[in-house]
This record gives C-alpha cells, structure tokens and sequence, in this order.
C-alpha cells in the first residue's frame, strides 16, 4: 500500500518535533515574541521620532 501524502508529511512534522525537543519549541517561542516586541516598541519609538 502507499502513504498517502498528508500521514507522511505528518510523520516527519512528529520526527521533527522529537529531534529538536521542548527547548526547541521554547527557544523559537521566545524568539518570536521578542520579534513581536521589537516590531512593536520599534514602530512607537519611529512615530514618536516625527513629533
């Protein structure tokens, strides 16, 4: 029998995940809030700089 697409691309999404672990989850997390944060606080100090 075949796989069918949608099992295999979610066993390497399962492999992937056993590899990089929780710290890994956590790290990209992080690192994506921080993005979110300086996104942020970067356009209001930019605004701010027009005054």
């Amino acid at each position: 029998m075949e796989e069918h697409p949608k099992n295999s691309r979610n066993e390497k999404l399962k492999s992937w995940f056993k590899k990089v672990g929780i710290a890994g989850v956590i790290f990209f997390t992080v690192k994506g809030l921080l993005w979110l944060a300086v996104f942020y606080f970067g356009a209001d100090l930019l605004n701010g700089c027009g005054k």
